[in-house]
């Protein structure tokens, strides 16, 4: 094997050892996997609608079961595998912000509870509550800047 000498020669290096990714394959996948997940939520909700409970508490219910069916299959090291197959189609609905953090916390736990568990279950979550909350709090001060605001004629 030559040496590699310019970022050019290193580039067509790379794409010549990488395989393809099937991209058609890889989205029809996500596609229905991700549909498969949103249906059966859609169904769990229908189900609590049925038995007489009103729309939040159905889907405050339906988000429960979709969080701990998702914890309780990365438990089972199923999820990851699902996670596998269909790529973001298991990652966007919130099966994967489970996921996200029930993951780092089942291989951490060696190091303890504080230290592996405590600090590491929220390294990939984290962001995503912090920039979620501060936006909800922005939003809220927003909005009651402009609904206080009271218009009177004269």
């Amino acid at each position: 094997m030559k040496p590699i000498n310019t970022q050019k020669e290193y580039q067509e290096y790379v794409n010549q050892k990488s395989p393809n990714s099937p991209i058609i394959k890889n989205c029809f996948n996500a596609f229905w996997v991700g549909g498969l997940i949103c249906t059966i939520g859609q169904f769990i909700m229908e189900i609590c609608k049925y038995r007489g409970l009103d729309n939040e508490i159905s889907a405050t219910i339906t988000s429960i079961i979709l969080i701990f069916l998702s914890a309780f299959l990365t438990a089972l090291n199923i999820f990851n595998k699902i996670g596998k197959f269909a790529g973001a189609g298991s990652l966007v609905p919130i099966t994967g912000f489970a996921n996200s953090i029930v993951s780092p916390a089942m291989e951490y736990k060696s190091e303890g509870y504080v230290m592996g568990v405590g600090a590491k279950m929220f390294t990939v979550a984290g962001p995503v509550l912090v920039y979620g909350i501060s936006t909800s709090i922005l939003v809220g001060i927003v909005y009651l800047i402009f609904n206080t605001q009271t218009i009177t004629l004269v």
